[in-house]
């Protein structure tokens, strides 16, 4: 973490250190852009993927396939519905232990880690029910 970061790296990181929320690579092109501090894309993920291995910002792919980035400090977890795409935020987290025991056992410097399950949320559960034809309607 302590490598010497590019100008275009200090840029990225210190847009998703004033960021509430985790940001796509796509979204951080334009904020740049719209801050008049423009770069191109490749860039931005040259850069990105850069923090990533420099232990600096964390990647939380999505259902979608898209990818978004955030500093490393939030360690956030994730109830994510694969019909809607919603995301839930979890606040605690069961694995910190676990982190810990693996970093001492196999002395292996983790950055971060994610924890995310995927299936219907309630609103989705409920249309799909909805949706189902009773077993009256199969019958006529």
């Amino acid at each position: 973490m302590t490598s010497k970061r590019t100008r275009n790296q200090e840029r990225i990181l210190s847009l998703l250190k004033d960021q509430r929320r985790a940001l796509s690579a796509q979204d951080i092109y334009t904020e740049l852009r719209n801050c008049n501090q423009g770069m191109g894309l490749a860039t931005v993920y040259r850069s990105l993927e850069a923090l990533k291995l420099q232990g600096e910002v964390q990647v939380r792919p999505l259902a979608n396939g898209e990818s978004l980035y955030s500093p490393v400090h939030r360690d956030k977890h994730h109830l994510t519905c694969l019909q809607c795409g919603a995301s839930i935020p979890l606040d605690e987290c069961p694995v910190h232990e676990l982190e810990s025991q693996l970093q001492a056992t196999y002395n292996f410097n983790i950055f971060y880690h994610t924890l995310e399950f995927f299936g219907l949320c309630d609103r989705c559960q409920h249309q799909q029910q909805q949706q189902q034809p009773t077993s009256s309607q199969e019958t006529s």
